[in-house]
């Protein structure tokens, strides 16, 4: 049965299994969230499960959203996240039905999907991993990405050059983190690593035979 979740990115520790090896992992706070919608291919054009997490004021919500949440008979929640469903499998739950962390077990592989962390402008040895020149007495050539194409003909930059520009600040999927804990008390969850996104940022946990949209 497909699962998912919502949750926020606390910060990473050590955890010791049971032989005494200290393993990296990421604390998240996953749930509660609610079933707002259920999408289906008949009317919608494909299979898709929506969760709210979070909580908001009343204030912070837009008409129309309010008007979305009314209809799903829930209070508005501050973020709106969609996982879509392949295949011929059904996700567990009505609308309204709250999903908590404990969906999830020990031993079980996940795929986490979070915004990265934002580098700001970057030369591309940072960017793209280029060795760049000799460090020498007299090089000018040091941090450089060098020649970018012939001058004549065609006498542009094709597009798609690795150059310098913005790094991070991006949509990145983690597949497969094994699950070492979970604490359905404190609605935390362990997961084996590093996820992508800074702390408090929001993550997508879903199990690894679902595709998070």
């Amino acid at each position: 049965m497909p699962k998912g979740i919502l949750g926020k990115k606390l910060g990473m520790t050590q955890y010791f299994d049971e032989k005494g090896k200290a393993l990296p992992v990421t604390v998240i706070q996953a749930g509660p969230c609610v079933i707002v919608q259920k999408k289906n291919e008949d009317k919608d054009g494909y299979k898709a499960i929506q969760l709210g997490f979070g909580e908001i004021k009343d204030s912070k919500v837009k008409k129309p959203l309010k008007g979305h949440f009314n209809k799903a008979g829930v209070e508005p929640k501050r973020y709106l996240k969609e996982i879509r469903i392949n295949g011929e499998s059904e996700m567990q739950g009505d609308v309204g039905d709250q999903v908590s962390v404990d969906i999830f077990s020990e031993g079980e592989k996940v795929d986490v999907t979070g915004k990265s962390k934002g580098k700001g402008f970057s030369g591309v040895m940072k960017r793209w991993n280029f060795s760049g020149g000799p460090k020498t007495h007299g090089s000018h050539f040091k941090r450089a990405p060098g020649s970018l194409g012939a001058s004549a003909d065609p006498a542009r930059v094709f597009k798609g050059k690795k150059l310098p520009g913005r790094k991070g600040g991006e949509k990145v999927t983690l597949s497969n983190l094994e699950v070492v804990r979970v604490d359905p008390e404190r609605d935390l969850i362990l997961i084996k690593g590093s996820v992508p996104g800074a702390k408090k940022s929001l993550l997508t946990i879903v199990s690894s035979e679902v595709s998070s949209e």
